[in-house]
């Protein structure tokens, strides 16, 4: 799975120097980070309500899959443009392995 993200992380990097008459990335990049935020909180609506109406059928399933995709490729080019990596999400969440949901939760209010 972590392969994917690899892939992609290194593609989003390569579209930094890219032209953004021919890359939808590049123009991103390009119109700056409160241009990607605005589309990484529009996939996020998106998502939400993929899922609220996502009622178990195949179509419905279908719609929440492709929003979320949406949502977690305009996240990665938010970290991109941070110059933050994937798998530095990864190790985070790895690293919450064995620890309560909660406990971690109540570390972070520290």
């Amino acid at each position: 799975m972590s392969d994917v993200l690899t892939k992609l992380a290194r593609v989003l990097e390569q579209r930094k120097s890219a032209d953004t008459e021919d890359s939808y990335v590049a123009g991103l990049y390009a119109k700056g980070l409160n241009k990607i935020l605005e589309k990484v909180g529009e996939e996020a609506t998106e998502t939400i309500l993929a899922a609220k109406d996502c009622q178990g059928q195949e179509e419905t399933k279908h719609q929440l899959i492709h929003e979320t995709a949406d949502l977690w490729f305009h996240t990665l080019v938010m970290l991109s443009y941070l110059d933050l990596q994937p798998e530095q999400v990864l190790e985070e969440l790895e690293k919450r392995f064995n620890i309560s949901g909660l406990a971690e939760k109540a570390s972070r209010q520290d």
